[in-house]
Formats: C-alpha cells, sequence, structure tokens
C-alpha cells in the first residue's frame, strides 16, 4: 500500500508566474486537471484523502473525493510556503529567487521554518496513513511536496528530482520505511486539452 501525493491543479496565478496570495482559486483548466486526476486515482480506490485547506489544493481534493467517495481532511501544515508582502508580485519581475532563498520575506516564512514545518506535515501524513487499510492521498502544493519527497523519502538510486512538479502530478511512496518513491511527478492523466504548462510557476 502507498501514500499519493497530488499537486493542486492549475491557477490563473500558476499561469501569469505570479506569487500566489493564500486565497487563489483554480482557473478553469485548473478544474479539468483535477477531474482527471480523480477518474485516475478513483480507480486506485483510496482509504483516505488529506489536504492543504488553501483553496487551490481543497477544490482539487474536494473533486477527488468526490469521485472516490471519500471526505477529505484538512491539514494546515501542508500549506505553500509563505511569502508575506511577496504574494501577488510577479515572479520574474522580483529580480532574484524567493523560491530558493533562505531568508523570511516581510511577514513570512524562512527556509528553515518552512522546513520544519513540511517535517511536521511529514510526521502527520505517517500517522495518517498507518490509521487506515489502503493508500492515503495527500493533495498540497509544488514546494512541499518537492521538500517531502527530497527530504523525508528515498529516490531511486541516480534519480535526478525533476526542474518542477506539474500541475495534478502523482507520484507514489511506499507506505514503509525508507518510503521508496516508485512513481515522480506523472501527468500522464492530462490529454492535449488540460495538459500542464511548463512554463508556469512550479512553487510559491
Amino acid at each position: 500500500m502507498s501514500i499519493v501525493f497530488v499537486r493542486h491543479g492549475e491557477t490563473a496565478l500558476n499561469a501569469a508566474r505570479v506569487l500566489q496570495p493564500a486565497d487563489t482559486p483554480l482557473n478553469s483548466l485548473g478544474m479539468a486537471q483535477a477531474d482527471s486526476v480523480a477518474r485516475r486515482l478513483a480507480r486506485l480506490g483510496p482509504a483516505g484523502i488529506v489536504s492543504s485547506d488553501l483553496p487551490r489544493a481543497w477544490v482539487t481534493a474536494q473533486v477527488i473525493g468526490d469521485a472516490c467517495g471519500r471526505a477529505v481532511t484538512p491539514l494546515t501544515l501542508l500549506h505553500e510556503r509563505n511569502f508575506g508582502e511577496l504574494r501577488g508580485r510577479p515572479y520574474d519581475t522580483l529580480g532574484f529567487d524567493p523560491l530558493a532563498s533562505a531568508c523570511a520575506p516581510p511577514g513570512g516564512e524562512s527556509n528553515q521554518a518552512f522546513m520544519d514545518r513540511v517535517a511536521r506535515a511529514y510526521d502527520a501524513i505517517i500517522r495518517m496513513r498507518a490509521a487506515v487499510q489502503g493508500p492515503l492521498v495527500v493533495v498540497s502544493h509544488g514546494m512541499v511536496i518537492r521538500m517531502l519527497l527530497e527530504r523525508h523519502c528515498a529516490l531511486p538510486a541516480g534519480t535526478e528530482f525533476p526542474h518542477r512538479l506539474g500541475n495534478t502530478c502523482v507520484s507514489v511512496v511506499s507506505a514503509r520505511p525508507p518510503h521508496a518513491v516508485h512513481l515522480l511527478g506523472c501527468t500522464r492523466h492530462l490529454d492535449d486539452a488540460d495538459a500542464d504548462d511548463a512554463q508556469s510557476l512550479s512553487g510559491g
């Protein structure tokens, strides 16, 4: 049995490469992507679904829950890194990479605080998976999923982490230590009409 990590569907600000305020919703393409990944995961028969309660992740998770006949449990530890006063600003105009910065932006979260929070999210996910009899679906954000996989799971030897994680990408991890990654950033459920935009912002 497994833990299945899913990034949320696309938002207008993802596509515009803008650091997103907390209340950013899915756009129409993001909703179509959520429908596609929901159909894929319904065949898996998840025993539980947990999600960030920020709208872009929460709505994605609810679409999955409706398809799978499962309620969604909120977990605020799965929120994207908080970029404070940088939220709402175009990423490409900032003159530096806030996604890679260790410092806390004004009103935001340092990388260390973010890493500590994601570690607590990981512990919570492991406890939740142990409490259900089947796969656990975890819906979150690009930077959160990247950190969970890179720091807390075991990538196959020689595997290089992809440059970006696409919208509604699926990553599958063993439920038992060392939590081996069996599938990484897969978007094969998306057809040409709802394909992930490789130029959109994968994080923030």
